[in-house]
């Protein structure tokens, strides 16, 4: 099992940009699907983007789609998530996952078996 740890959350502006890192341990992180979600006080986890471990392809949900990209670095077990323009609604706690999977990227957190402890993302009007 991957062992996963964020960083790089904090608290921001409206229209700021953010650079979320999550630094993985162990040899599974290369082969397998890397997610990002996000979840507000109240509300369920919501899936952000995700991304193949071999493809480099790549998926995103309604709320990040043409602001945010997702990315990974297999040589050296890191994955990212760029935000850009961000607004109130970006704020959450932001999680990395990776699943069982090598190139099914899946939208919902049933889907993944490792997760993060989170970086919480704060932006204010």
């Amino acid at each position: 099992q991957v062992q996963l740890a964020e960083s790089g959350g904090g608290m921001v502006q409206a229209g700021a940009s953010l650079r979320l890192s999550c630094k993985a341990s162990g040899e599974a992180f290369s082969v397998s699907v890397m997610g990002w979600f996000r979840q507000a006080p109240g509300k369920e986890r919501e899936f952000v983007a995700g991304i193949a471990a071999a493809s480099g392809s790549t998926l995103y949900g309604d709320s990040a789609r043409g602001r945010f990209t997702i990315d990974r670095d297999n040589v050296n077990n890191m994955g990212y998530l760029q935000m850009n323009n961000l607004n109130p609604d970006d704020t959450a706690v932001y999680y990395c996952a990776t699943s069982r999977y090598r190139d099914y990227i899946r939208r919902r957190a049933e889907g993944y078996n490792s997760w993060g402890q989170g970086t919480q993302v704060t932006v204010s009007s």
